[in-house]
């Protein structure tokens, strides 16, 4: 199986980005955020999209995300659902094959940082009574939270910036605690030029002066089976690259 996860930063400028994307990738299950478009401000050719299922979650000039599952992973179109903590088009989950799959889009922070701790509390939450049901968990999106310093540029860290602050990181880590394993770093564990986004400006993305705040996250049971977890850190003009996982041991056999 394949999965790539991408802040688009606005469907509507990345539209031809996308599907070029998904011609390239092939993959099983794309998660998108940062659409910043309602339903019907994203463009027809990707709210149809061939050979897809797929729920577009946004509103107008904020938030908003993506779930798209190749139909011939899926028997039928699978139950698209929005847990709890979900209150501003910033998360959508289906079940693929056994494994519940999330398409997430973190706050910020910045303008309310109270609020993205929320989030992060209730996404912890979720995730802990998920895995104690015994489901398998696949995580994927902009977690706007930097793992560790390492997880920094040198020339980006600084001290209370948000993104780097203790807070974050230990719910964060709390999150991983759950059975899950940060697939990127599981891959590439000691890779200090390991990043997903990039101030827009001085051509820092060229000199590669950048944070990795995207992840694929999956359950224990699931990352043992992962064989490439990469950033395509020259892709696209959003100001986040893609990241695309594969993993040799979920095979759905057309479950729904």
């Amino acid at each position: 199986m394949r999965i790539v996860t991408w802040n688009v930063n606005g469907i509507r400028a990345r539209e031809a980005q996308l599907q070029e994307l998904l011609q390239r990738e092939e993959p099983d299950v794309a998660c998108l955020q940062e659409l910043r478009a309602p339903l019907d401000k994203v463009p027809a050719p990707l709210r149809e999209l061939p050979g897809y299922h797929g729920l577009w979650h946004g509103r107008a000039a904020y938030a908003g995300v993506s779930l798209l599952v190749r139909r011939d992973r899926v028997a039928a179109a699978p139950r698209f659902a929005h847990p709890p903590f979900d209150l501003e088009t910033r998360a959508v989950v289906a079940e693929v094959g056994g494994v519940t799959v999330a398409s997430l889009y973190v706050p910020n922070g910045g303008k309310d940082f109270a609020a993205k701790l929320r989030f992060l509390e209730g996404l912890d939450a979720w995730a802990a009574a998920e895995r104690a049901a015994g489901r398998r968990l696949l995580l994927c999106g902009d977690l706007n939270v930097t793992a560790s310093d390492l997880d920094v540029h040198a020339k980006e860290r600084r001290d209370g910036a948000i993104g780097q602050r203790g807070e974050e990181r230990t719910l964060l880590a709390r999150l991983l605690s759950r059975g899950l394993v940060d697939v990127g770093r599981a891959v590439d564990p000691g890779n200090p030029e390991l990043f997903t986004w990039w101030p827009p400006w001085r051509g820092l993305r060229q000199k590669n002066v950048g944070w990795r705040i995207d992840y694929v996250v999956a359950s224990d049971e699931l990352a043992a089976s992962a064989r490439r977890c990469a950033v395509l850190a020259q892709f696209g003009t959003s100001d986040h690259a893609p990241v695309v996982a594969e993993f040799d041991g979920w095979r759905p056999a057309l479950t729904g």
